[in-house]
């Protein structure tokens, strides 16, 4: 029989369940504080709490932690790329970048991906499942942990289509921002799409007020279906209009993510249409030079295009900014550390 996924609970739930297991329901706001608040790997090392308690969930309960298998810490910026493995011995990956302002975390939100975008590593052997709230959540835990660096800003960007895991993934959220665990301000926590119209729509309606970032990429329906084959089942219009929707009911700024290929998307007409799209929605665009990817030939426009790209933006008035190439040294891009690891999982780390 499947165990009960107890991190993945919320206090309300938790206190239900031990309550009807016979303990009293300040065992509940104990243990819910060891897990998203101390952090703890095990529940073991929950001090306070009796010995046969903790046995009994040892036995009764899934408790999940994920285990590190590899760290890649860049010398350029101090980017950390992290190798995780899930309990049934999936990888993922994970990504803490250091900002002035702060520690961003980029997370995976599936094991895999099905989209299949022609520029991404994440999505080259296709989806393998979905990541439960808590496993999203111990990315976040253990490279807090691993680091002893508060992390305040959380982009649910790395692997996985966030949307297509819909469920665990707004659970996740009201977990990571209850003020009883890690209370990571939502206004803090940005959910990247590549442009699920339904579920744009569906978390419109949730009362969150995360920021919604749409992988762009194209800025005509035939250019976005070379480039990304959720453009065959929702038209560029349609995908604005969720946008749009979106931002009328939350009234959270969206973000376009706007991957540079030198010679496909990166002309000054490009340009002019993106800044049509962008402005009545008043979107912030963030031009991110692609990564090179190893099974991929798409390479990054020079360094004058992509300025001339920026400046063109602007001069429409539109508010563009150059994502800085965080851990260019290891492999940053999403998706590449785990299609190397998955490539030769024997290789000395």
């Amino acid at each position: 029989m499947e165990q009960t996924d107890i991190k993945s609970m919320t206090l309300a739930e938790l206190r239900a369940e031990l309550i009807s297991q016979g303990e009293k329901a300040f065992r509940a706001d104990q243990l819910y504080q060891w897990m998203h608040k101390k952090l703890a790997e095990n529940v073991f090392s929950m001090t306070n709490l009796p010995k046969a308690f903790r046995e009994w969930l040892e036995k009764e309960y899934e408790y999940i932690a994920l285990e590190i298998v590899e760290v890649q810490r860049s010398k350029l910026d101090g980017t950390c790329k992290y190798l995780f493995r899930l309990p049934d011995g999936h990888v993922i990956e994970s990504v803490l970048m250091r900002y002035h302002h702060g520690n961003s975390v980029c997370i995976s939100s599936q094991a895999g991906c099905r989209m299949g975008c022609r520029f991404c590593a994440s999505t080259i052997g296709g989806l393998e499942r979905n990541l439960k709230p808590s496993e999203m959540l111990e990315q976040i835990y253990r490279i807090q942990c691993d680091s002893g660096e508060r992390v305040s800003n959380v982009v649910v960007m790395g692997t996985g289509e966030p949307l297509d895991n819909y469920d665990n993934l707004v659970r996740f959220i009201r977990l990571l921002s209850n003020e009883k665990g890690l209370h990571i301000s939502q206004r803090s926590i940005t959910v990247s799409t590549c442009g699920i119209v339904p579920g744009i729509r569906k978390l419109a309606d949730e009362e969150l007020a995360v920021t919604l970032a749409l992988s762009l990429h194209a800025v005509s329906q035939e250019k976005r279906r070379e480039l990304m084959p959720i453009a065959n089942r929702y038209e560029l219009g349609e995908v604005l209009d969720a946008c749009g929707y979106y931002f009328h009911k939350t009234g959270r700024r969206l973000t376009f993510e706007y991957s540079l290929v030198a010679g496909v998307n990166d002309s000054r007409e490009d340009a002019k249409a993106l800044a049509a799209l962008a402005g009545p929605l008043h979107a912030h665009v963030n031009l991110i030079p692609v990564n090179p990817v190893t099974e991929r030939n798409f390479v990054q426009p020079g360094e004058k295009i992509i300025d001339n790209f920026k400046k063109n933006l602007e001069k429409y008035g539109i508010n563009a900014t150059l994502r800085r190439e965080m851990g260019r040294d290891i492999d940053g891009a999403c998706g590449q550390l785990r299609r190397k690891y998955l490539r030769n999982p024997a290789e000395p780390k």
